[in-house]
């Protein structure tokens, strides 16, 4: 470890940590608005551009087009031109896109700008959580970075919200949504101007004076809000520093295939697979759905905003536990018991039992998502942190472009039973690879996890 690492580690929580996570988590709500809206937008373009099955499930997997591309995109640049700059220019790219989608009338208009609104949103969602990792200490990291993730489900609600009350309020209603969430340009100004670039990732550049000027920032607005600096740990300053060799593109991807560090690169590529591709299974498809299941569109949102509402406890609860029991036994539980919802959901009879199981489906799938958040940038060294997150983040964005084209052909034929059949499936996959291939985390510096992966 060095000096620097030693001093963000020693820092106690403070209102410096509480304006990031405000920060970083309006971000991650708007972008869970931008992803989930398309639910309830779909059923109504449906019936007014006249949309098979298969041309409503491209549509819904345009943005996970999008997102693929700009998960890559954003880990490799990322870790080569710095966090700050990548999380901006994303959200630029994403409010222009989402607001121009608003105003087309055809399906192939739309498809395109969904896929570059897409390309925004999954670039900004990627960088955030090791951007913001990078700023936090060992002993609040989990529950941190868990609570970050926790404000996608801010999103998804207010997206039902509009949903329920806007979209079938009038013909535009669709177009009125979509602008909402084009709204976080807003954003831009205020985070340009109170963003730090991540001090750990600055020192991994040599850019040593601008990291510990950030550091110095940190603790002068701790001790201003009245809190006292602990002592550096000794055992920190002492531990062995991680690697600072500077990398490029290929270099960087190379070190991800490497012998060291390929389980993890691997595990964390089946564990974001499985839950992206059981996520948007559910929430892309779930209000149509229930439309498809005899239900009218009115009702239909009404039980997909219940369901929504329970991400709030999943996501916050599973933040909890992250620094409890652990990121990995955080996540194994929550997928097996999202497993056990899913089954529950495959069999289930009336709308009073699709309900109990779809709100236990998206509580443990919610659930999940935040110990996975917390989990992938703490598995992977500085230098490649931003390209590690970005690349999981991708190879599970191909769960999220196949689920809502596959659901499109599979329910026709096999109905709710085909649709979360396969979903327990992917749950399963992914909690063996967690705990087969997973590392422990709690309660280690990232330095110290760094160590390990690459002596």
């Amino acid at each position: 470890m060095t000096v620097l690492s030693a001093r963000i580690e020693r820092l106690p929580f403070s209102g410096f940590h509480r304006r990031l996570l405000l920060i970083g988590g309006l971000g991650y709500t708007f972008d869970a608005m931008d992803a989930a809206v398309i639910a309830f937008v779909l059923p109504v373009l449906r019936t007014a551009w006249n949309l098979d099955s298969g041309q409503v499930g491209v549509l819904a997997s345009a943005n996970f087009i999008g997102f693929f591309f700009g998960a890559l995109l954003a880990g490799s640049l990322g870790d080569l031109i710095g966090r700050r700059m990548v999380m901006m220019s994303a959200l630029a790219v994403y409010c222009v896109a989402s607001f121009f989608s608003a105003m087309v009338n055809d399906w192939n208009s739309f498809l395109v700008l969904r896929v570059l609104a897409g390309l925004g949103t999954g670039a900004e969602s990627v960088i955030i959580a090791p951007y913001l990792s990078e700023f936090v200490a060992r002993r609040y990291r989990g529950r941190f970075t868990g609570a970050l993730a926790g404000f996608f489900s801010f999103g998804f609600v207010a997206a039902a919200l509009l949903g329920y009350l806007i979209v079938p309020a009038s013909e535009d209603g669709w177009r009125i949504v979509i602008l909402i969430t084009a709204a976080p340009v807003l954003m831009l100004l205020w985070w340009r101007r109170v963003l730090p670039e991540s001090p750990r990732w600055l020192e991994s550049q040599g850019r040593n004076a601008e990291a510990d000027a950030v550091v110095d920032a940190m603790e002068h607005a701790i001790v201003r809000g009245g809190q006292p600096l602990p002592a550096l740990d000794p055992h920190d300053v002492a531990a062995a520093p991680p690697s600072r060799e500077r990398g490029g593109l290929l270099k960087n991807y190379a070190t991800l295939l490497s012998r060291r560090l390929l389980p993890t690169t691997s595990m964390t590529w089946l564990m974001w697979l499985s839950i992206t591709f059981s996520y948007y299974t559910f929430f892309t498809w779930i209000p149509s759905l229930l439309v498809q299941n005899g239900m009218t569109m009115t009702k239909s949102f009404g039980y997909s905003l219940v369901m929504y509402l329970a991400q709030v406890p999943g996501y916050f609860s599973a933040a909890w536990l992250n620094d409890r029991i652990g990121r990995q036994a955080t996540i194994v539980s929550y997928m097996l018991m999202g497993m056990l919802a899913a089954l529950g959901m495959a069999f289930a009879r009336g709308d009073a039992q699709i309900m109990a199981a779809g709100v236990l489906l998206s509580f443990f799938l919610n659930g999940t998502y935040a110990g996975v958040y917390a989990y992938t940038p703490e598995v992977f060294p500085t230098q490649v942190r931003a390209t590690g997150a970005g690349l999981a983040s991708a190879i599970g964005r191909i769960g999220g472009i196949t689920a809502p084209i596959l659901v499109g052909y599979v329910y026709p034929k096999l109905g709710f039973a085909g649709v979360f059949g396969t979903t327990t499936a992917a749950l399963l996959m992914g909690s063996a690879a967690v705990w087969i291939m997973g590392v422990p985390t709690r309660g280690r510096s990232l330095e110290d996890i760094a160590t390990e992966k690459i002596s």
